[in-house]
């Protein structure tokens, strides 16, 4: 395996299962915490990836939502999105769909629009400085209930910033069902956005039923449990609605047990259109290159079967068709003039 880490390296990728909060670097996130001393988070960098230690799922959510609560001002949202992007260039990403949820900052007080323009200004600025791509998935934090979905579904609809092109839901599923928030998908849909819920993470396929019957998904967030439904497995497959997984994360979270125990081989050999992404990488100790390589190993892939798994992320992407064009020739290219 370990030949097929400089190629990884180098190779130009689309991500699109990444949160913005998530993605704070312990650098990042120690310097909030310093500039926000009443927080439990640690301020020191080593620290904080000791913090980023999970028992479970909802252990997971807990500290996830502590990191959250340092993003108290439109300054703090810029400089995270920005160093989100920089270390994102550092991997050759190219394209990434970072999942954004508006109300975990409106409502502990951050303007909807100054957050809006935060954001903006610091997608504009990437992509001059670093040539990384971003766009925008505004989602729903379940746990937070129908008052969140309200304020999202509001934000995204009549705020609506240039780089947003899709809707998701994400936060626990145990005791948060989809069909729930069917109205502010409709909402979402009917103003021109993808629809991108999790579901099946850390439950059984019923969840992704669900997301696909009452949210229309276009993309399914995880869908590790998918596998264990093989009529879902073909209807997926059938229907081409891509999966994003993320291998590492479920781990961390207890989603999936061990590696080798991970259902992507299942559902790539159900002809599945699977993208391989990094979900909250500083708090799970990855990123997307450390995830390509574990793909690598668990589907059995050469430099070509990489170069493909990449390719798949640009096709369930919502690049336009230019965008998608230009991005596949790349990956082509750079897998064709590969010497090592």
């Amino acid at each position: 395996m370990s030949e097929l880490h400089p190629f990884i390296a180098g190779l130009p990728k689309a991500e699109l299962h990444v949160h913005h909060v998530g993605s704070a670097s312990p650098r990042i996130v120690a310097e909030l915490a310093a500039r926000h001393p009443d927080s439990p988070v640690p301020t020191d960098p080593e620290a904080v990836a000791d913090y980023f230690t999970f028992t479970g799922f909802a252990h997971f959510v807990q500290v996830y939502l502590s990191v959250v609560d340092l993003i108290r001002n439109a300054e703090d949202v810029r400089l995270l999105t920005y160093e989100v992007a920089r270390d994102m260039a550092r991997q050759n990403i190219r394209y990434a769909e970072l999942t954004v949820t508006p109300y975990s900052s409106t409502r502990r007080g951050i303007p909807d629009l100054a957050f809006v323009e935060a954001i903006e200004d610091a997608r504009r600025a990437a992509e001059a400085e670093f040539g990384v791509i971003l766009r925008w998935c505004f989602d729903i934090p379940g746990e937070a209930g129908l008052e969140s979905a309200e304020e999202t579904a509001r934000i995204a609809t009549e705020l609506r910033p240039d780089g947003l092109v899709s809707f998701g839901l994400g936060g626990p599923e145990v005791g948060v069902p989809r069909p729930q928030f069917k109205p502010y998908f409709d909402r979402a849909i009917a103003a021109g956005l993808h629809s991108v819920p999790h579901a099946g993470e850390t439950t059984g396929p019923q969840t992704v039923w669900d997301a696909l019957t009452h949210l229309r998904a276009e993309r399914i967030g995880h869908g590790t449990s998918s596998v264990q439904d093989p009529r879902l497995l073909a209807h997926l497959a059938e229907h081409r609605i891509p999966l994003e997984i993320c291998p590492t994360s479920n781990i961390a979270t207890r989603a999936v047990r061990t590696l080798d125990e991970h259902p992507l081989k299942e559902m790539v050999a159900a002809g599945v259109l699977v993208t391989i992404n990094s979900d909250d990488p500083p708090m799970f100790g990855t990123d997307l290159n450390t995830e390509y390589a574990v793909a690598a190993r668990l589907l059995g892939l050469d430099r070509a079967g990489v170069a493909n798994l990449a390719k798949n992320a640009v096709e369930a992407s919502f690049l336009d068709r230019s965008g998608k064009a230009l991005l596949s020739a790349e990956i082509d290219a750079y897998t064709a003039s590969w010497t090592g």
